[in-house]
């Protein structure tokens, strides 16, 4: 028995629309609250990061979980209100100052500042980054560049294997793929205060590559079965289904065997992975589904639809 993707292609074509559509919101909503469709680190914007631990070994210094509020009476007193706080770790004793640029003096200051109001900070956990504005223009300028040739190769490389109308939609699949790992991590900037950094566009980049092989593989299944450009719809029906199924397993399959690592490392690689693996775990999922679901299913509309229409401009 075959699963028919054509049957129900409405529905997966809703699921994304309804996908994007909340992605381009929450973008939206970040965009008026923070000035930014993502909350951006220091990496593109400059400025210093601390993270801070509590030192367990001094007694009674663990006894209470960090609150933001307690933090930010203490940078109110340096004068740096308009600084972030966020405290990370499940048991609250960890936390991540975001303040514009800092020398070493006033660094000192908000540590002492910090130790005196709150508790004794573990110094070999202590991590302070400090970027200049320039080089986080730089780098995220360099980033968006890197974006757009992806997608600028991809385009040329399908265009020149398959035709126009694959290369289309293959990087609208793309598009989705991105468009909705952009929106979850909106949301968990929104939320939880999830910044994003170099790390996430490596992702984003990561998360292209892999779509497009996916879909890559389907649509080559396509190619090799409609020997003829001119089938009929009941025929391309058949065409799409046929391909799906005979790559299905082996896209699970791949999905799987990718995703189940990132998991881990999510769980357990520490602060400076874990938001670069659920990116990869969300864009991955997406361009799974994407490739099987979307992809085939577009193409296969557009290929019946010109068909269609060649054969009423004859008749």
């Amino acid at each position: 028995m075959q699963f028919n993707v054509v049957k129900w292609e409405k529905i997966w074509w809703s699921i994304s629309a309804v996908l994007c559509i909340l992605s381009v919101v929450a973008m939206v909503v970040s965009y008026t609250t923070i000035g930014t469709p993502l909350r951006p680190s220091i990496d593109f914007v400059g400025g210093t990061r601390l993270q801070l631990e509590l030192d367990c070994s001094v007694e009674g210094n663990c006894d209470r979980p960090l609150t933001t509020n307690q933090v930010r009476e203490v940078l109110e007193g340096q004068n740096l209100a308009n600084s972030s706080v966020q405290i990370v770790g499940d048991e609250q004793r960890s936390l991540s100052i975001r303040t514009q640029t800092l020398d070493v003096e006033a660094r000192t200051r908000l540590a002492e500042a910090l130790t005196q109001e709150i508790g004794a900070f573990n110094p070999e956990s202590q991590q302070i980054d400090t970027v200049g504005p320039s080089i986080g223009q730089e780098l995220f300028t360099s980033g968006i560049l890197a974006l757009l040739v992806s997608f600028f190769g991809i385009v040329v490389y399908l265009s020149i294997r398959f035709k126009t109308d694959y290369a289309v939609f293959a990087v609208i699949a793309l598009l989705h793929d991105a468009l909705i790992a952009l929106g979850f991590f909106a949301v968990l900037g929104l939320t939880i205060g999830v910044e994003v950094d170099t790390l996430f566009l490596v992702a984003i980049l990561t998360i292209i590559g892999f779509s497009v092989n996916d879909t890559v593989v389907i649509y080559d299944r396509i190619r090799e079965i409609s020997k003829d450009e001119h089938i009929d719809a009941e025929t391309m029906n058949e065409t799409i289904v046929i391909a799906v199924n005979q790559t299905l397993t082996r896209s699970i399959n791949t999905s799987l065997t990718t995703v189940l690592p990132l998991v881990a490392i999510f769980l357990f690689g520490g602060e400076t992975l874990k938001y670069f693996a659920l990116a990869l775990i969300v864009g991955f999922l997406a361009g799974s589904y994407s490739s099987i679901f979307v992809a085939s299913t577009l193409l296969g509309w557009w290929r019946k639809t010109i068909n269609k229409n060649k054969s009423v401009a004859v008749s």
